[in-house]
């Protein structure tokens, strides 16, 4: 699905009552290749608000977010934050694979075009460790094993429910994070899911293993990578410079 740049396009579909979409996809478990029969489809987008709602008392949304189906629309400036910030969840809306993508624009190509302009080696290393860090904490509490609770998916063993889920993210962000360390790219689509699915329920039926993940991967942090001390903020302020530009509707009638 392709809209033209600076229009008031909507996103369609799920997203219908979101307008001014600039860039939207597919997310999640299908973009990593971890779906299962029973998995959600989960949908990212960043949206432009009209530059004239940015002058009133009241600030337009900053995001539109859905569970019935499981979507999450930015607005382009709450968005550009979060990927300065190597936001692991923001960020990988910019790196899908293209058949992923149901909306893009001009200016959701330029925003794509910048991928790399986010990026910095302290931001990427703290969120990636503590995005994984977050998920071995949740699996913690929930004790690991097989009364972990959570359904399993289809042909899963017991321990496939929500402790491996978390433990499957656990494995994912760490080898995302390191790999765009080491190479400047976010490989969303993972090179061995079932690896990450064998090692999500090892490290579910025994949590403690997940300590030598998070180990392995501060090692790999501390060496040095391809990335940049700090991102290249003046380029992301003039993306969206533009955007408000495009999106510029004028004062309300009445007001001169």
């Amino acid at each position: 699905m392709s809209t033209a740049a600076g229009g008031a396009a909507g996103a369609g579909g799920p997203a219908g009552a979101v307008t001014g979409v600039l860039l939207s996809g597919i997310v999640g478990s299908t973009a990593y290749g971890l779906a299962h029969a029973g998995s959600d489809t989960d949908r990212l987008g960043v949206f432009a608000a009209p530059t004239s709602a940015f002058h009133g008392l009241h600030r337009p949304a900053e995001s539109h977010v859905t569970t019935d189906p499981d979507t999450t629309y930015h607005e382009a400036a709450k968005w550009c934050r979060l990927a300065l910030g190597c936001n692991p969840t923001a960020s990988e809306l910019v790196w899908l694979p293209g058949e992923l993508y149901e909306v893009r624009t001009a200016l959701g190509d330029d925003l794509i075009a910048l991928r790399g302009r986010f990026l910095s080696a302290r931001r990427v290393r703290d969120a990636y460790l503590g995005y994984a860090g977050q998920q071995f904490r949740r699996l913690r509490e929930r004790g690991g094993g097989p009364s972990s609770g959570g359904a399993a998916p289809p042909g899963g063993s017991p321990a496939s429910g929500r402790a491996a889920k978390h433990a499957r993210h656990l494995v994912r962000l760490l080898e995302q994070g390191t790999r765009l360390h080491l190479t400047g790219r976010l490989e969303i689509r993972l090179e061995d899911p079932g690896r990450v699915r064998e090692d999500g329920e090892r490290i579910a039926a025994d949590p403690d293993l997940g300590l030598e993940f998070l180990s392995r991967a501060e090692e790999v942090f501390d060496r040095p990578g391809v990335l940049p001390p700090a991102p290249d903020e003046p380029a992301v302020e003039a993306w969206l410079q533009r955007v408000r530009a495009a999106h510029w509707d004028g004062p309300p009638a009445g007001c001169s």
